[in-house]
């Protein structure tokens, strides 16, 4: 199970929590996205212009107490820097990744997306691995744990028991 199971649990089990995914979240605008420079590759002028729009709105859904998890693929860094400029202070980061094998079956397999399975996207993952330890971001293997526990273990950051 990845970052969009665990999020869809979520969503699914814990209605007190708004629950927003990357993959249906929309895009920023060319206009927004050009504001930030060029770039549409990982970790590039567009993850950022997303990352950074997507915070401003979840802004105001945290400010009204409402617990929010965002399930997206995106820089440790942007995230840090859209919680700072919308002065954030109570959120928790979390980096869900899982082994080399594990992902490219699921990109081969559950997604239909082979094409992904591949060196970039190795050293991408390698990427945001380094940054979240650099940071001190906690990262969850979900080649170690079961859905129900991953899914707990996120909730927990998210309703206070």
């Amino acid at each position: 199970m990845g970052k969009t199971s665990i999020a869809l649990a979520v969503e699914r089990e814990h209605p007190e929590i708004a629950v927003y995914r990357g993959d249906t979240a929309g895009v920023p605008s060319a206009d927004v996205m050009a504001s930030y420079g060029e770039g549409y590759q990982p970790g590039g002028a567009w993850q950022r212009a997303f990352t950074l729009e997507w915070i401003e709105k979840l802004a105001p859904v945290l400010a009204g107490g409402k617990p929010v998890l965002f399930e997206a693929q995106m820089r440790p860094a942007f995230i840090a820097e859209g919680l700072a400029l919308q002065a954030i202070t109570h959120a928790q980061i979390l980096l869900v990744e899982c082994d080399d094998r594990t992902r490219e079956a699921r990109l081969r397999q559950d997604r239909q997306q082979p094409e992904l399975a591949n060196e970039s996207m190795r050293g991408w993952s390698r990427y945001l691995h380094g940054e979240a330890v650099d940071a001190g971001y906690e990262i969850i293997d979900t080649g170690a744990a079961s859905l129900t526990e991953t899914v707990a273990h996120v909730v927990s950051y998210l309703v206070p028991t």
